[in-house]
């Protein structure tokens, strides 16, 4: 049986979810706890416990759902509109069936976006087999 670590089980402050999800300004290095926050305002299912002095404690639930937000948005391209229907649908979890809930332009099929980075991958490669040659 797996035991639990206490630091792992514990709930997080506004600052160590900040700090795990990388959100750094790279500049200065303050955490970009705002972003969060900001979250917390679009995403019903992020509800951390606030306690005395307002301090926001967040738990291992919570940082899990904050984590696929995070991904969804900065990975996946998803707008927040996007990521609040997929959170919201209990039905189906498919990225592929939420394509239409990103950046991408709406009009321009999945097959034509993968074969426009499959052949921007070729070119990038043939070039860098001219660079071995030459």
């Amino acid at each position: 049986m797996k035991t639990i670590n206490k630091k792992d089980a514990a709930y997080k402050t506004i600052g160590e979810v900040a700090k795990a999800l990388g959100l750094v300004n790279k500049e200065t290095g303050h955490l970009q706890t705002h972003t969060i926050r900001y979250w917390e305002t679009q995403f019903k299912q992020i509800r951390p416990n606030i306690r005395a002095g307002k301090r926001r404690y967040y738990s291992v639930k919570d940082l899990k759902i904050i984590k696929y937000i995070k991904f969804l948005l900065k990975e996946k391209g998803l707008t927040i509109s996007g990521v609040k229907k997929m959170l919201n649908d209990t039905e189906s979890h498919h990225l592929d069936d939420y394509i239409n809930l990103s950046v991408y332009k709406p009009g321009i099929k999945t097959t034509d976006v993968i074969r426009e980075k499959i052949k921007n991958i070729s070119k990038i490669i043939n070039e860098l087999k001219n660079l071995g040659n030459g």
